[in-house]
Formats: C-alpha cells, structure tokens, sequence
C-alpha cells in the first residue's frame, strides 16, 4: 500500500487549512492501520466451563441382610444401610464436576436416578430408599449389567462403578460372570465394597456368644470383579472403614477440577483496517482531483 507524500499534497493544496485536513486525514490513516496490525480483541463476560470429570455410578445393596445393625454410628448401633447412605452422602457431596448415577438392587436392579451432574438429588434419592423395596436376595449380576448398559449409552470414556453389597449373588437373570463380560467390552473400572461386620456379640439360652455376621459374603467374587476390571476390593467392617475407602477412592479417582473460567474472545482487527481502507480512499480522491484556483 502506497500513500501519496505530504509534499506533492503541500504543492497541490491551494490553502493551508486544506493542506492541514491533507495531512490529518494521512495520520488518522496510519494510525488506523497501526491499531489494525496490533490485532485489538474484544473479551466477552466471563463464561464457567466445567472442567473435564468422570462418570460414576453408584449402587447400593437393599437385600434383607442389610437390615442388620451391626455398625456403629454416632455411640449407637445402625444398620448396614444406614451407615451406608452416612457416609456414601459425604462422598457424594465431595464429587464435584463428576456425573452420578444411582442404581439399586435386591431381587433386580433399577435405576434410581440417571446419569446427572445435580449431586443433590443422587443424594436425596439415595437418603429416600427403604430396605425390602424390591424384595429380600442380591441380584448383584443385574446391578452390574444395569450401570454397564447405562454406561454404554453415552460417550464419556472415565466409566467407574462403586459396587456396594453385604453378601453373595442370589438372584438376577445374569450371572456376576456374564455381567463381568459386559463390563470389560465396555471399560467400566469396578470397586466392590463389602458391608458388614465379621464379629458381633448376641445373647443366646447359653449366655453371650460370637457370631459372623457376614460369613455369608462372597469375598472371592468381590476381589474377582475388581481384578478383571482394573478395580480395588474394599473390606468395610465398620464406619470409620467406610469412611477411609472413600477418602481412598477420592484418590484413586481424582475428583474433577473446579469449572474453569472462560471469557470469550473477538478480533476487532477488520474494523481499523476498514477504516483506514476508506481514509486512504478519500486522501487519493482529494490528491488526484483537479483543484480550481482561488479566486
């Protein structure tokens, strides 16, 4: 791009306030394409992107055998369940930027609430779930198939299921085995956690004596769905155990970030250089055109 010089403008104008527009006009015309060259942007209002989490899916045994209170919560004797939805609501609340699900299971399997980013409502769901709602066994085959088949429906690759339970595979249309399968065509990490306690004190016609109260889990199976998945076996013998596996599951699934803040960018380069397009235009048109004298 070539200007016309301020000399041939001086000789060409017929009066010096002409000669100074001339020259105004060059100026303004430069700066123009300085601005341009500079590229100015314009920053929109910020914008919050939520950083990249995982998808977990949550479920919870509600066998008859969760009915027993051999846990300790707060000096006083709960059931397996209570002390579950204690502490797996913290874990819940700490999970930021992840997406919950929340399956439920005795006889069969259903899903309590989708897939959702509201931490609120996975908790509250879970706080609302009664022992007995779908029968007395452990369909642990059909949770696992369930969250593998809800997994599948979207695309997000962090796949990670948390397994709670306090026995062993009574009922269901598919085997652990067969679950298993689904699980690893599809990625799904699992960590099973076994509920309940391996000692209790009951009084008896013969006096006190010690019972298992969990002799019928089936640790076996639970390391097995753990090692052929990329997972970890959890053994919860009390509260503060469960407590201790979350804080370690936090680790072993890094919780998400906190959203990012993005502000949105837009060159404003083309509007200087537009500018200065037309001042160039008009200094010509004034430059080439044939004065008249002044009279």
């Amino acid at each position: 791009m070539r200007l016309p010089s301020t000399y041939g403008l001086a000789e060409s104008s017929p009066g010096s306030g002409r000669r100074w527009l001339w020259l105004s006009l060059m100026s303004l015309c430069w700066l123009m394409l300085i601005a341009a060259v500079a590229k100015p942007q314009w920053l929109g209002e910020p914008l919050a992107v939520r950083a990249e989490g995982r998808e977990i899916m949550l479920a919870v045994d509600l066998s008859g055998s969760m009915e027993i209170a051999d846990m300790q919560l707060d000096a006083r004797s709960v059931d397996r369940l209570t002390m579950v939805k204690h502490v797996l609501s913290d874990f819940i609340a700490r999970r930021e930027g992840d997406r919950l699900g929340l399956i439920l299971f005795a006889d069969t399997a259903y899903l309590q609430t989708p897939m959702t980013y509201d931490r609120n409502t996975v908790k509250q769901m879970l706080n609302e779930s009664v022992l007995g709602l779908v029968g007395e066994r452990t369909a642990i085959g059909d949770a696992i198939a369930l969250s593998v088949k809800r997994f599948r429906d979207d695309d997000e690759s962090n796949r990670v299921l948390v397994l709670l339970t306090d026995g062993q595979n009574t009922a269901g249309n598919l085997t652990p085995e067969q679950a298993l399968e689904l699980a690893q065509a599809y990625d799904v990490t699992i960590y099973p956690i076994a509920v309940g306690a391996e000692e209790v004190v009951v009084d008896s016609f013969f006096g006190q004596r010690r019972v298992n109260p969990s002799r019928d889990l089936d640790v076996p199976l639970m390391q097995s769905i753990a090692k052929q998945t990329g997972g970890k076996y959890f053994r919860a013998r009390s509260t503060d155990e469960l407590e201790d596996i979350y804080q370690r599951l936090d680790q072993l699934e890094p919780i998400a970030g906190d959203p990012q803040q993005l502000r949105p960018r837009v060159s404003l380069f083309y509007w200087p250089l537009g500018a200065s397009f037309l001042l160039f235009m008009l200094i010509a048109l004034m430059h080439y055109r044939p004065w008249g004298k002044s009279s």
